[in-house]
């Protein structure tokens, strides 16, 4: 019997979920004896081999490249997961939610007390990932099925919610597995 496949990406984020996910310790031995991994920077697979059980989603979506990364994840992944604050309101990076996008970028690129750009010229190379107006939660842009709350998630918390998950149990967790304190 073959094992179910999980996948996971970081978006627009710090990549603290995905070292929560790390932080279950020992456990990873286990997950790893439940689980194949698909696309995920944990096991280093770039590209979706085929149809995915679970998909976590780590960040916002700030960028085409992050919507395109979040619609590939729906479109593989039976379920898909929003992990952490991020994911789930945006967080840090969408405090630049309240300045305009071409505001943003003349401070970065132009006129910022270290700038120092001769060119006058702000970056546009297609290879660079056109920035959105804002910073999107993942679940505004494709449908997510799951939010795992924090900031970030308790590695106990993860464990519970993608063990319950992969064994088809009901997921059951305490208040302080959520709370935010």
């Amino acid at each position: 019997m073959s094992k179910p496949k999980i996948a996971t990406t970081a978006l627009t984020s710090c990549f603290g979920c995905h070292m929560s996910i790390l932080d279950i310790d020992d456990l990873l031995l286990k997950l790893i004896e439940l689980v194949d991994f698909d696309k995920s920077p944990i096991a280093d697979i770039k590209d979706f081999t085929g149809p995915v059980d679970v998909g976590i989603i780590e960040g916002g979506i700030s960028n085409d490249e992050n919507l395109e990364v979040a619609r590939d994840f729906r479109k593989h992944c039976k379920v898909l997961v929003s992990l952490g604050e991020c994911a789930i309101q945006g967080n840090i990076p969408a405090m630049r939610n309240t300045v305009p996008l071409k505001e943003c970028l003349e401070v970065a690129y132009l006129s910022g007390p270290t700038v120092e750009n001769p060119s006058g010229r702000i970056p546009d190379d297609p290879d660079i990932p056109m920035l959105m107006n804002k910073v999107y939660p993942v679940h505004e842009l494709v449908k997510v099925d799951y939010f795992i709350p924090g900031c970030p998630p308790p590695a106990e918390t993860i464990w519970e919610i993608l063990s319950s998950l992969l064994l088809g149990k009901e997921i059951d967790l305490s208040y302080t597995m959520l709370k935010k304190d």
